[in-house]
Formats: C-alpha cells, structure tokens, sequence
C-alpha cells in the first residue's frame, strides 16, 4: 500500500542521491550514501509486522466461535481485541499523516478505513469492524513483505561479497574485513576465492566466474592489465589484484544503490493510479455523507447510516493504490537476475513499450577490441613477414590500430628511426631498409587495389605495408561483431521490434557489420548531435530505446525514451544518461529484459483494470443493501491479497534469452557463446 493509504511508515534503507515524487514529498538530494548491509527477511512465523494481524484474525474466529456458541460476552471481548489489534497497525498513523508532517491534510484510504470502523462499533457490529481491521491490516502486512522480499532480492547481490579478503601486508599476507578494503590495496586471490571489491590484476592468469554479476555464463580468462569486479569468483589460479575501489563502495554496492533508488520513484502508472485514487477518496467521504444524509431525511437514519459505512468501505481504492507499486518493485528487483539495472519505475513501465531499439556499433555490436582478421601479401612474402614489419613499427604508436597489429604476431623486430606521420602513418627502417605502414591514402595499393577493396566492403581497416618505396602487403583489421549479436537482433525482430544501427563510423564498414548483424536500417558517420537528433524523432514516432556504452552515445541515450548503457561499470557519462543499465556486455540480455518488462507492463495493466473493477461492481451493490459490512470488507480486501500476489508474479524472471522451446531464435541463443574468451 502507498504511503499515503495505510500504516506507519518504515524506515527507508540508505539510497543514493535521488529525487522524489510529487506523492513522496518534495524534491531535494539525499546526504552521501552510508555503506549497504544485507538485513536477511525473517521467516514469516517470526515477522512481528504480521503479529497483530495473525492475533487479531485468531480473536476474530475466536469470537465468532464463542458468538455460535452462545457464549455472546466472551464473543464480544474477542471481537474488541480482535478490532484493537488490527486498528493499532493503521489507525494511529492515519491520524498522524492526517494532521502534522508531509501528509497534512491527506486523505488516505486508511482514513477510510478508520472512520468505517469506527461507525460499525458505533452502529454495535462490533464483528464486522474487528473482521475489516483484521483483513486490512492483513493485506497491508502482506504488501510490505512482499516490498521487503523485493528489496531483499536486490540486497542479496551483497551476498556475493566475502565477509573477509586478505591482503598483502609488509610482514606477510593478513586476513581483514572485506568492509576495511582501501584503494591501493593489494589483494591476494585463491581458487574459488570471491573478489572482495573492484581492481585490477598485478600478476596470475586464472578464469573468472562473473555469471551473478553480469549475467554471462560462460567464465572469463583473466590476467595481467585486466580489470575485475566485486562479487566475481576466481577460478582454479592464484592472483595479485590491485583494489581501485574501497570495500564498502564499489561497482556492486553503487549497482545495488541504482537500482533501489527505483524504490523512492514510481512511474508513469503508478502516478496514473495516485491520480485516481487521490481525488476518489474526498468523493468517496462525499457521497457517504449523502447517503447517510438520505437517511435522516427519510426518518430511516439507522439503515442509511450503515449502508452509508458500506459504501465507504466498498469505494476505498486501496487495492488501485496498491496495484502498481508492488508490480514494480518486483520486477525491478527481479531483473537485476538478468544483469538489468532499472534506475525508476517510470524507466521500467516504458521499457514495456518499446517499438524501436537503435543500437550503436562500437563496443555496443561490437567487441571494440580491433582484431587483425586478413593479411595479403605480395609474392614471396609470407604472412609473418608482413605483420612483423608493421609491428616493428607500431610498437612505438599510439594508435587503436597498432595494438592489433602487435597482437597479431610474436615476432620481435627492431625498427629505426621510427617517426609518426600524424594522420597518415609511421616511418622507419629495419636492417637499412626504408619501411612505411598506414593508411591506403597514404601508401598507394597498387596490385592490392581490388582486395584491399574487398577488405573494406567487409567493414575492416586497411593498413598498407611498404619496404623500398614498394608493398609488400595489406592487413585487415576489423572490430569484430559479438558472436551472439546476430541472434539477438533476430529475437528483437521475432518480439515485433524495429532494429536500427547508428554510428559514427564510415558507411562501408557499418553496412557491413549491419549486414552480420540482421540489421536493415544503417545511420552512418553521425556526429553525437546526429545521433540524439535522429533518436529524438524515432521516439516522437514510437517508443524507442538507445543502447550505447561511450561518451558520444550519452546525448542520444539522454534523448531516448529509455536510454540502455551497456556496462553499468563502464563509460560513467553514458551510465548517468542512461535510463537501464545493463550489467554486462551481453547483447542476449536486451531481448530477455524487453521481454521482462513487457510481461511487468501486462500485469500492471491487468491490476489496475483489477481495482477499478472492485470499486464499480461493489458500489452500487452496497448502495443499495444487496451487500453488508462484512461482506464487502471481506470481498475488498480478499481483492487486494489477489492484486498483492498478481504485482509479485512480476518476480519470475526468464533466463537470460530465453524463448519458446520451439523458437529457432531461441535455440541460437542458447548455443551462442557469451562475450569473454572461454576457457575449455
């Protein structure tokens, strides 16, 4: 139930900064976030919250027992305790949100269900007013544990954290608290060992298991350079890390902290049911107090007086208030399990409305790890030959290119004289011959013309090899496309998803990559403007997701109506314009998590239709007497458990790619190998 229909408030865990809703209170940033601790849920046999309500429905059988039993004093004590119990869990915060702090003059559906009550006692049903404290202060309870169980799914990442990390220390190793890791720490890994925060590895080669961190099954080689997360398991090797993040705040503490700032903001249904039930509470009290005035003019006041409690009871739209925010919460909570961080519920409802995804190429599609994928060679030069001389040279550049080159061979050659010719190539000279390697513009191709062309058409960089004014090969370097990008575009399109690929790079090579890819439509050469303008009319069209992971795709992710970054832990510019962030680099989750959030969007839906129905089907039949007090408690909040437990089904996840058994797309995810190298 929202803040404003019932119960004393709880105590909201430490977030980070965030801006709250028009129903929450006013907007402003929170202090520094304090450091997460995982708070395990009690089992239910020992939640106090549900004390009352548990004693309160015991007493209320228990009265009504006694009551058949003939035994009408005791029957009427139970009841009163039964009415005290259940009231206490509502009624003494309903009168305070009602006449001081940020809920002055508020009225809630708990106000509601305050004067109801109390009308019944007065009225002598003491049954029925103890049976609608018992069942709402039920349902009330039932909806803030099934809000704790959603929060605790989100902290339960914490688990993933070891309580303790050694260290190395300059008397020897030593075991801490994970929680007193600094930066600059060096931390020594085992097999099997947890990674107690962010850092980077100093020396070892072992494999790491990242699966409940990112969502990619498949573990990942490791070794020197390379930069590991919080949460991650080491594999059978010993490693030497260098923490870049202190224990207590590192990428899984800030993703748990995105992701519960989802908590403090609803989105636009939740609003959207605020908004109904906000003026339909004052009508509610209105057309009571005319029914109830009927009665006095009628000489009938007795009957319409209780009709008139019927009916403030059967109007209370406290199931519709409830509706969505479970619905939300569940599954923002659930789809961390996919490597999705949903930073709002706004964010999360609108994510069940995309139409249309538009990807960015590098790092997004592809690996953004240039690779050397073809060499041609003149005759009577060897492959080898060829990738040393260029090496040779690009050891001393700086170029994105030059670290294919190098990676491509194991040759050790020195070069002389080595000078960078700024936007053409590099020069230098090896055993007294004169070598030039770059650009085609630079070097022409002469009998390498028509393949270096074919190179391009297949969306790869060319790198002309020159000795003595004569050349001698042409190398292909392409950023290659991620192995499992092909099927997940085709499982977009099989959900009714329009695809397309804006880049900034050349055309040639971005139609090829579409091409792999499945992708039809192709936006090339687009400065960052010209991706968030181009993103800005799709979303004007249809709803429209951004997916990108770098700094120029911050003002089209900004401009979409959910921007998607890849890498919650990458590029921060396009982590804070984004929306969703996903954990990981696997472009399998995008289906998976639009498919999550559709289902979410059905079932938020089907509450609220849900609600409303409640209200207009039980109005009128208390209107005019078909129905009583109990029964319309009793029917009402049976209602709101349904919709409680409709909003927590949200919780159940699909596996990541996860289609129909009989999907063909569905079977090329499941046998398309995850980003990361693995190991066999």
């Amino acid at each position: 139930m929202s803040d404003e229909c019932c119960g004393p408030e709880k105590p909201a865990p430490p977030v980070a900064p965030v801006v709250e809703d028009a129903c929450c209170g006013s907007s402003g940033l929170t202090d520094p976030p304090e450091a997460l601790e995982l708070e395990q849920l009690s089992p239910w046999w020992h939640d106090r919250a549900l004390l009352l309500p548990i004693t309160s429905g015991v007493l209320w059988v228990l009265g009504l027992l006694t009551g058949w039993a003939g035994l009408n004093t005791a029957g009427l004590a139970a009841h009163v305790l039964a009415l005290l119990a259940g009231a206490w869990t509502f009624v003494p915060g309903t009168l305070r949100r009602l006449v001081q702090g940020r809920g002055r003059g508020r009225l809630g559906v708990g106000l509601l269900m305050t004067i109801a009550a109390l009308g019944a006692v007065l009225l002598g049903h003491f049954g029925e007013a103890a049976a609608l404290a018992f069942l709402f202060s039920l349902a009330e309870a039932l909806e803030d544990r099934s809000m704790d169980r959603a929060k605790q799914g989100l902290r339960a990442l914490l688990a993933l954290i070891p309580e303790t990390a050694r260290v190395s220390r300059p008397g020897g190793p030593q075991t801490i608290a994970a929680g007193e890791v600094r930066t600059e720490d060096v931390l020594l890994l085992g097999a099997g060992d947890k990674v107690a925060t962010d850092g980077v590895i100093l020396s070892g080669r072992s494999w790491m298991n990242t699966s409940a961190i990112t969502g990619e099954s498949i573990p990942v080689e490791v070794g020197p350079g390379d930069e590991v997360h919080a949460g991650s398991v080491n594999g059978s090797g010993s490693l030497a890390l260098r923490a870049t993040a202190d224990g207590r705040d590192n990428s899984l503490t800030q993703i748990v902290r995105l992701v519960e700032q989802a908590h403090a903001a609803k989105g636009e249904r939740a609003r959207l049911a605020d908004r109904i039930a906000r003026p339909l509470v004052p009508v509610v009290l209105i057309v009571a107090a005319l029914v109830a005035l009927i009665g006095v003019l009628t000489g009938d006041p007795a009957t319409w007086t209780e009709r008139a409690l019927v009916v403030l009871v059967a109007a209370s739209p406290c199931a519709l208030a409830i509706a969505v925010p479970v619905t939300v919460i569940s599954s923002i909570g659930s789809a961390s399990k996919l490597g999705v961080v949903i930073k709002s519920g706004a964010a999360f409802e609108q994510l069940g409305a995309i139409r249309t995804v538009a990807l960015d190429k590098t790092g997004t599609l592809t690996r953004n790890e240039p690779r050397v994928v073809d060499v041609a060679t003149s005759e009577g030069r060897s492959r080898e030959e060829v990738l040393a001389a260029a090496a040779a040279l690009e050891s001393a550049s700086a170029h994105p290119l030059a670290a294919a080159v190098l990676a491509a061979t194991d040759a050790a050659v020195d070069a002389d004289d080595v000078q960078e010719v700024p936007g053409y190539g590099i020069t230098g000279s090896i055993h007294g011959r004169v070598i030039r390697v770059g650009s085609p513009r630079w070097i022409s191709p002469g009998q390498f013309g028509n393949r270096t062309h074919e190179m391009a058409s297949r969306g790869m960089s060319v790198v002309m090899v020159e000795e003595d004014s004569h050349v001698i090969g042409a190398v292909g370097i392409r950023d290659e496309l991620r192995p499992e990008a092909a099927a997940t575009v085709a499982a977009l399109h099989a959900q009714g998803i329009r695809t397309v690929m804006l880049t900034g790079d050349n055309a040639l090579t971005a139609h090829a990559i579409a091409a792999e890819a499945g992708i039809e439509e192709v936006h090339a050469e687009q400065l960052p403007a010209d991706k968030a303008a181009y993103v800005r009319r799709l979303s004007e069209q249809a709803p429209t997701a951004m997916i990108g992971d770098g700094i120029n795709d911050a003002p089209a992710l900004a401009s979409a109506t959910v921007g998607i970054a890849m890498g919650a832990t990458g590029t921060a510019a396009a982590v804070e314009s984004a929306d969703v962030a996903f954990t990981g680099t696997d472009l399998r989750q995008i289906p998976a998590a639009l498919a999550h959030a559709r289902r979410g969007h059905r079932i938020m839906t089907g509450n609220i239709v849900l609600a409303l129905a409640i209200i207009v089907v039980l109005f009128p039949l208390a209107l005019f007497g078909v129905l009583g007090l109990a029964a319309v408690v009793l029917v009402h909040e049976v209602a709101e458990v349904v919709v409680i437990a409709n909003g927590m089904r949200a919780a159940r996840t699909p596996g990541v790619g996860a289609q129909e058994p009989s999907s063909p797309v569905g079977q090329d995810l499941r046998e398309t190998s995850t980003v990361g190298r693995p190991v066999a």
